[in-house]
């Protein structure tokens, strides 16, 4: 998709992000928006050459996927279209459980003319007639209780290995559940059970004529998705996991993400059992009713995906308040004493290097790339990434604080004692030798901390980062610390 003209809804979201983060900050963030519009994007879908290789190769595969779709009132183009993006699937160990709460049988009739008549059986292990796919199982409820209770009701009749969860306007690619099985089979070749998997993600429009804003994924990184939800769509988790955790209906507009760190903070100390597909294989349909197209369509979900961080915080015991960034559906959060008071398993928190306003020095990953090197220091990034707190392999030496119980490691790595900027507890860089090599430095300090079992957190924005948090948090009466 290239640029074009501005969308209507474009411009309410200027305006709503006007509204609350004043005329500066949406200068930049508009500048920032329409520059972005002239990296080009088209999806490709995936060959029927690949897709017959796919089906060859499934034949002999054993996993097997539930694919659980809440429905409500479901516009009879979109079902359709959903129907027909999981009956295509390269990979045919599947089963789809529709959830209906609508009070008539449209989606019902839609789905008998799709799909022929729809069975309560399971189809696993079981052959189909031609002309009934018994994969598709239909779940009539009594009464429209809300996606959370709703969903639920869809999960206590999966019978896969694994659960996806597919909104009921969106679609997925015909290779999404082979991926997904590849994905999950090389884990155990190296040993790992996986738990869960994501993948990347791209939105369209209401009629899939126009594919745009590709959300492109990092592998998992814990302290970006205390800031957001990028893990999203499409998820699949272990039934065992998904059906023991369930959703929890205080967290509706946000109960995907809720779920999401409910099984991360089962798996904090097994991150690679979160696995990362890094392939678009979900498509996000947009439309006026959506949050992708209107932002202030679902303002409540914006709260409960603060309401989820915070009950995360809360349970793993870190003092923590979490507070609206910026941009809608982000978050950030404040704790007393810093980030090294509250969070035992940080060893270092790093800021950003600028030079002429341009970010030069910060996160690295451990060939010493530094992450949104060269970004203007008034723009916030690729998805925003580039202002949340994140976990990193690797800091900046230049800019780092380090935990007093660390400090031992930091001079066995770095050859001098820590040395504070007076008041500050930051690092004072001019006590390394002149002509010290920073990034052999910056890598082998990281190295020593995380073989030490500790986190490195990266805070983007150190000075000033917190103004506009504070000011929320005087509007809305809150106290920041208990």
């Amino acid at each position: 998709m290239t640029a074009g003209k501005v969308k209507a809804s474009q411009m309410r979201r200027a305006w709503y992000f006007l509204e609350g983060n004043g005329l500066l900050r949406t200068f930049y963030a508009v500048k920032e928006r329409l520059e972005a519009r002239k990296v080009t994007y088209d999806f490709v879908p995936v060959s029927e050459g690949e897709l017959e290789r796919q089906r060859a190769w499934a034949k002999e595969q054993t996993v097997t996927f539930s694919i659980v779709v809440p429905a409500y009132q479901t516009k009879e183009s979109y079902l359709r279209d959903l129907l027909q993006s999981v009956l295509s699937q390269s990979y045919p160990h599947w089963e789809l459980i529709l959830a209906d709460a609508t009070e008539d049988d449209s989606v019902k009739r839609v789905l008998d003319d799709v799909a022929g008549e729809a069975v309560e059986e399971t189809a696993f292990g079981r052959p189909l007639p031609p002309w009934k796919d018994g994969r598709i199982r239909y779940l009539r409820l009594p009464c429209n209780a809300g996606i959370s209770l709703n969903t639920n009701r869809g999960l206590e009749h999966a019978g896969g290995d694994y659960v996806g969860l597919l909104d009921h306007d969106d679609v997925l690619t015909p290779d999404a559940l082979y991926e997904m099985a590849a994905a999950i089979l090389a884990a155990r070749e190296k040993g790992i059970d996986a738990q869960l998997l994501y993948s990347d993600e791209d939105k369209c429009n209401s009629e899939r004529t126009e594919y745009f804003e590709p959300h492109f994924k990092e592998d998992f990184n814990f302290d970006m998705i205390l800031t957001n939800n990028y893990i999203c769509h499409f998820m699949v988790m272990t039934s065992e996991m998904i059906k023991r955790l369930r959703l929890r209906p205080e967290y509706d507009g946000a109960q995907d993400f809720d779920l999401v760190l409910r099984a991360v903070g089962e798996l904090m100390d097994e991150e690679e059992k979160i696995v990362h597909v890094p392939k678009v294989l979900y498509h996000w349909r947009c439309h006026p009713a959506s949050t992708a197209e209107n932002p202030e369509s679902k303002e409540y979900a914006y709260v409960a995906g603060r309401e989820a961080i915070q009950n995360f915080m809360d349970v793993k015991n870190i003092n923590a308040l979490v507070l609206p960034y910026m941009h809608d559906g982000y978050y950030n959060w404040l704790c007393q004493g810093g980030p090294l008071v509250c969070r035992e398993d940080v060893a270092a928190i790093g800021g950003g290097i600028y030079v002429h306003n341009r970010l030069i020095g910060g996160r690295m990953n451990m060939d010493g790339a530094v992450y949104y090197k060269g970004l203007p220091r008034q723009y916030s990034g690729y998805m925003h990434r580039a202002i949340l707190l994140q976990s990193a392999d690797a800091l900046d030496i230049r800019m780092i604080s380090v935990r007093e119980e660390c400090w031992e490691i930091f001079e066995q790595a770095v050859g001098v004692p820590y040395v504070e900027i007076w008041g500050t507890h930051w690092f004072d860089a001019s006590r390394l030798p002149a002509g010290a090599d920073y990034l052999e430095l910056s890598l082998k300090l990281s190295q020593a901390l995380r073989d030490n079992g500790y986190r490195l957190l990266y805070t983007p924005r150190r000075r000033g980062k917190w103004l506009p948090l504070l000011r929320k948090v005087r509007q809305t009466g809150e106290t920041l610390w208990t």
